[in-house]
């Protein structure tokens, strides 16, 4: 095996530009995403969560208590990492003001 660094990238494998040399690629391992709560304790869907502090609801006057808990809650992509329900309306939480409940 060569040890160019000029190589050709194709879908199943790697030419070295140089040689011809042909090689498989390794499988890309995408790491699981952690979410962490406001004390570090890591969060897993379906667990239930408390909030830390009074959230005001974006688009309304409403305010969420520090203390309510959600239940079952589901892990989601975004900036929101938390989507629960909370006295029956969908809502997305950062996981930096809920812990474990």
């Amino acid at each position: 095996m060569c040890e160019m660094t000029e190589l050709l990238e194709h879908a199943e494998r790697w030419e070295c530009v140089t040689c011809g040399h042909e090689w498989e690629r390794a499988p890309e391992v995408a790491g699981e995403r952690v979410v962490k709560d406001a004390f570090g304790t890591v969060l897993a869907d379906g667990d239930a969560v408390t909030l830390i502090k009074d959230l005001k609801l974006k688009g309304s006057s409403q305010v969420i208590k520090g203390g309510t808990k959600a239940k079952g809650i589901r892990l989601v992509d975004g900036d929101h990492e938390i989507a629960c329900k909370i006295e029956g309306s969908a809502i997305g939480l950062k996981a930096c003001f809920v812990k474990k409940a």
